[in-house]
């Protein structure tokens, strides 16, 4: 092996720099595990990844000595993420860390044996990858995305700094998303559209240029506005449904920090970064002898606001004071 490759592996360095020696079968006493990412392979991505590397890290496993990692990118594709999820199984790691619904819901199908820990999932009970969030009763376990009722609370940030708004669309991909497609924000989002009197509607996309087409359709009712959903496809998809809003100066609320990084108006959510570590220390447990059922599912208890400041002034938008008082963060 190279060098500098293995200087890379050494360093924990996320999955463009581990070696391709990694992923031959392990030495006798070296643990193996699978990662299945719903995102692309870009820096957000690594990102996160490096954050879950650290901590693998700090608690004794590393690349040069006793763990293997396999890694795979789901790219918001779910054909993809089922192919994937196969090829994993078939390397019988010890422990699969997953990304996202869309990756479980493929490891699920391929695999209800290996012991999987899962972040930036939604509604795992109601899914069906849990018995309870307490006691999972399963081959999986992990840290939880958002409640349903955040649906209902995204619509209601939205009109409070958008009071004019009367129609609002919220953008998902039902074959990236099922849980969406079935009512999970939808029916709280419905709920509370009736009390605030803002007409809200689905907006199911399958690709890039349907995105374009629903933005446009949107952007071309009067007092409209967008509630982007947490999905695999719309995370995939961020820079061209933030630039898309931007032009159509269409206001628009995103679930996580990155999209109000990348321009997007506002965003109200998780940071998911903070979920990795915890799995990391999930995957020791279950490499040290603890099964899934001993692991409850978590829950996020911290939600932040962003405000970009930048994009309101584009779109021409005056953010009320109380809600910038508010903001956990506002990019000027």
């Amino acid at each position: 092996m190279k060098r500098r490759v293995f200087i890379a592996a050494l360093a924990g360095l996320s999955a463009s720099a581990w070696p391709t020696a990694l992923m031959a079968q392990p030495a006798s006493g070296v643990r193996r595990l699978g990662i299945l990412m719903g995102i692309a392979n870009d820096a957000t991505g690594h990102a996160l990844l490096a954050a879950f590397e650290q901590r693998l890290r700090d608690l004794g496993w590393t690349a040069s000595g006793n763990i293997r990692v396999d890694y795979r990118w789901g790219a918001g594709d779910a054909e993809k993420a089922g192919k994937l999820a196969n090829e994993l199984v078939e390397l019988q790691p010890d422990v699969i860390f997953c990304q996202t619904t869309q990756s479980l819901v493929a490891l699920r199908r391929a695999t209800r044996i290996i012991p999987i820990i899962f972040v930036q999932v939604s509604d795992p009970v109601g899914s069906g990858f849990v018995r309870s969030l307490a006691h999972p009763a399963g081959n999986a376990t992990g840290f939880t995305n958002f409640e349903s009722s955040m649906g209902s609370k995204w619509l209601e940030l939205l009109k409070e700094i958008v009071p004019s708004a009367a129609r609002v669309g919220l953008l998902f991909n039902p074959l990236s998303s099922p849980h969406i497609a079935s009512g999970f924000y939808l029916r709280p989002s419905e709920e509370a559209s009736r009390q605030l009197g803002v007409e809200a509607f689905s907006v199911p996309v399958h690709n890039a240029g349907e995105i374009e087409q629903a933005i446009d359709a949107l952007a071309g009712k009067p007092n409209a506005a967008l509630i982007v959903l947490p999905d695999t496809f719309n995370i995939v998809h961020t820079d061209l449904i933030v630039r898309l809003t931007a032009q159509r100066r269409l206001p628009a609320i995103y679930p996580f920090r990155s999209f109000a990084m990348s321009g997007g108006f506002v965003s109200y959510g998780i940071n998911p970064i903070e979920q990795y570590p915890r799995a990391a220390s999930y995957v020791d447990r279950i490499l040290r002898g603890e099964k899934p059922d001993d692991l409850p599912v978590q829950a996020p208890t911290k939600f932040d606001l962003i405000v970009n400041l930048k994009t309101a002034n584009a779109i021409g938008l005056i953010v009320p004071p109380s809600l910038l008082a508010r903001a956990d963060e506002v990019i000027e």
